[in-house]
């Protein structure tokens, strides 16, 4: 039977404080030592930001908070719970998301342009037509909705330099990217197992080592991307844009849809598992 590795974050530094804030209630006002912030009082903060002096909302309690459309530009909010918290349309552009927690947080339309979301967790969150292009991102958004979002230039790789604790590495497990942009994304040994990633533009993507297990990849245009070492079980290719793609080293088995995928312009494609 297949057994597909849970997602484990296991970083030295980041961590820690994951899993602590992970084990904390999950309500506004409920986080001992966390300042709990009303709607005015954290526009009012990130307005005392500069692109000198970033705004320091860090380690607050904004749990279920209406922030939407909050221009948050730049600032720090690291450590911070955001957890169901109304971010749409709101403003993130490189902020220090740095082991923040918005699970099932609203952040549709929201702008994360160059953000910092390193051991952020994001599972079931909502991320439907948000610009995250150029973020550095490796977390957990099992569960997410990211329909139409915009992940040009995703830094979504796993940092082999700090591995000593064990893989740390963006998870996108079961999560909706039907129609996402990831053009020119690194996310090499990403988690998109069971995903749909239907309809995607995945252009001169890198999916080194990736875990696609059960996804559907079906009418995605993989043009140059590379799939070396790639885990392919049970993934479904049918129409896929296949064109200069890379398989060297691939895993396939029961792949539906790459019949003819020479013909189609794929590049070392492992015998079998067609």
């Amino acid at each position: 039977m297949m057994r597909f590795e849970a997602v484990r974050f296991l970083e030295s530094a980041g961590l820690a404080c994951a899993l602590a804030l992970s084990a904390l209630p999950a309500s506004a006002g409920e986080h001992p030592g966390y300042q709990t912030l009303t709607r005015e009082q954290v526009i009012a903060g990130a307005a005392r930001g500069s692109s000198r002096t970033p705004a320091n909302l860090s380690s607050k309690d904004l749990t279920a908070l209406d922030l939407s459309h909050v221009n948050f530009h730049g600032a720090n909010l690291s450590a911070t719970f955001l957890d169901r918290a109304d971010l749409r349309g709101a403003i993130l552009a490189h902020c220090n998301l740095t082991v923040t927690l918005a699970r099932g947080a609203d952040l549709r339309q929201a702008d994360l342009r160059g953000a910092e979301m390193f051991s952020m967790q994001l599972a079931g969150a909502d991320l439907r037509g948000a610009d995250l292009r150029g973020a550095r991102f490796i977390g957990d958004m099992t569960h997410a909705r990211l329909d139409g979002a915009d992940l040009r230039r995703l830094r979504g790789a796993a940092d082999m330099r700090n591995q000593s604790m064990g893989l740390m590495h963006a998870s996108f497990a079961y999560s909706k990217l039907a129609g996402a942009e990831l053009g020119g994304a690194d996310v090499s040994h990403a988690d998109f197992s069971f995903a749909d990633l239907s309809g995607a533009k995945l252009i001169d993507a890198k999916l080194v080592r990736a875990d696609l297990s059960g996804a559907d990849l079906s009418h995605a245009d993989l043009t140059n991307a590379d799939l070396s070492d790639a885990t392919l079980i049970d993934t479904d290719f049918t129409d896929a844009k296949l064109s200069g793609a890379e398989f060297r080293g691939a895993t396939l088995r029961n792949v539906r849809g790459l019949g003819g995928a020479a013909a189609r312009g794929a590049r070392d494609v492992p015998a079998g598992g067609r």
